[in-house]
């Protein structure tokens, strides 16, 4: 099972970039017994084809799903088809241009659109060719499907229910490849692995920006899902999400860390690093004595939504419009010295662990704040979750334990200017402890 990706045009040689795939190198890997394979067959000034494949080993599948097999497994073709199997093989391969996090300077490549043929199959599925265009021509592609043909002497038909499909459009990288992440399983016949909550928040990732508004959306939902009770679920996530009444761990998150700066003596001035598409900067600027926000973040993209959300609130009594900057954690910035506060929520773990000690110096040593707010997932909390060999997000570079975590707080500490602080966040299990870990950095008196 194989995809193909194929560009045209002006600045194709990026999207290497985007994949974090060296042209020059064949990317090799092995999964849990299944092979893995990436390389570029061409890659010119004006064109760019690379193709993914993956060899599964039919008996592995068996041994590390959480499923009960029957024989069919052993004569079907489902190893062979692109299906919910192949996106999940691929995951981690293709996981940086998922989550649009290349390298800082390609960053401004992300919303880039090129010309884009995907090609991929084979697709065995009891979708009509109808229904699988209607998957695909509402988002702006147009839909090529060829027929496998077959020789085998004991097959009656002529043609194979295989089918290979190339869709093309103009489109990002990253959206083009949520998409396919989300539609390829609703087109298999059913999935490998077992159906449960976390499907719900992965559908809801990939899909936002394009689900919503698709005509198919509920015929999508229910076969990506194939459980109504799950569907249900998923249509109630989404009204509750719209209401107060029940906050989601993101939501703990910001409560947590407004009532912790609630309490502090000094909160003036405030950074929120990795401050995203601006959610929480928009709740600092509605606490009492917050006088200076700001939002610090790489992504041009994110800047850009969190300038829209606060033109929308800005004219609210008793708001503190946040300052946007486009900065980075690696990179020096006089104006973010010597304030009250810096937050790092759920910042930490997508930075590879070899340079955030780097990162944490700059803020601990140079930036001297009063008070460092860091919050990071609880890896330990993973069980609950039933995901021990898998992270939360694709682009988390590592998950920490809450000793991890303790002891690497206090090797940022390493000259003692701090005293730390460490509480939980969400609902608490009693050997796992909370999802969300936190720890707040209080400036010592003494302190130069």
């Amino acid at each position: 099972m194989q995809l193909t990706i194929k560009a045209t045009g002006e600045n194709v040689k990026v999207i290497s970039h985007l994949l974090a795939k060296n042209p020059d190198n064949i990317y090799e890997r092995k999964n849990k017994g299944h092979f893995i394979r990436l390389f570029y067959s061409t890659f010119t000034e004006t064109e760019l084809e690379v193709t993914i494949f993956v060899t599964p080993d039919p008996l592995a599948l068996i041994k590390h799903s959480s499923n009960i097999y029957d024989i069919v497994h052993y004569i079907n073709d489902r190893e062979f088809a692109v299906s919910s199997i192949f996106t999940s093989l691929i995951r981690s391969a293709l996981g940086t241009a998922l989550n649009g996090q290349p390298k800082e300077e390609y960053i401004e490549w992300v919303d880039h659109p090129f010309s884009f043929e995907f090609s991929f199959g084979p697709v065995v599925s009891d979708l009509s060719d109808a229904e699988i265009q209607g998957l695909f021509e509402p988002l702006g592609y147009r839909v090529d499907i060829e027929y496998g043909e077959t020789d085998y002497s004991f097959q009656l038909k002529t043609r194979s229910s295989a089918r290979f499909l190339m869709i093309s459009g103009t489109v990002t990288l990253q959206k083009a490849l949520q998409q396919l992440y989300v539609l390829i399983p609703v087109m298999d016949n059913y999935k490998h692995y077992f159906i449960d909550e976390a499907e719900i928040e992965k559908i809801k990732r990939y899909g936002d920006g394009w689900l919503d508004d698709h005509p198919e959306r509920e015929f999508i939902i229910r076969k990506a899902l194939r459980f109504k009770e799950l569907y249900s679920q998923m249509e109630e996530n989404i009204a509750e999400e719209k209401s107060p009444k029940s906050p989601r761990l993101n939501e703990l998150r910001y409560d947590k860390i407004i009532e912790t700066i609630n309490d502090l003596p000094s909160k003036k001035s405030v950074v929120d690093f990795g401050s995203g598409e601006g959610k929480l900067s928009a709740r600092l600027g509605f606490v009492d004595g917050v006088q200076e926000i700001l939002a610090v973040e790489p992504s041009e993209r994110e800047t850009l939504k969190a300038v829209k959300r606060f033109e929308k609130i800005k004219s609210k009594e008793g708001f503190v419009e946040p300052k946007t900057i486009w900065g980075s954690l690696f990179y020096y910035d006089e104006r973010l010295e010597d304030k009250d506060v810096i937050i790092l929520c759920e910042v930490i773990e997508h930075i590879d662990e070899e340079r955030l000690a780097k990162a944490m110096r700059l803020i601990v040593d140079d930036y001297k704040p009063q008070t460092l707010i860091i919050t990071t997932p609880n890896q330990e909390y993973n069980s609950v979750y039933e995901m021990t060999d898998a992270k939360r997000h694709f682009d988390h570079r590592f998950e920490w334990t809450r000793e991890e975590f303790e002891k690497s707080c206090a090797d940022w500490n390493r000259l003692g200017s701090y005293k730390l602080e460490f509480e939980g966040i969400g609902e608490v299990h009693e050997v796992y402890g909370h999802p969300t870990q936190m720890c707040k950095f209080v400036r010592k008196g003494d302190a130069s």
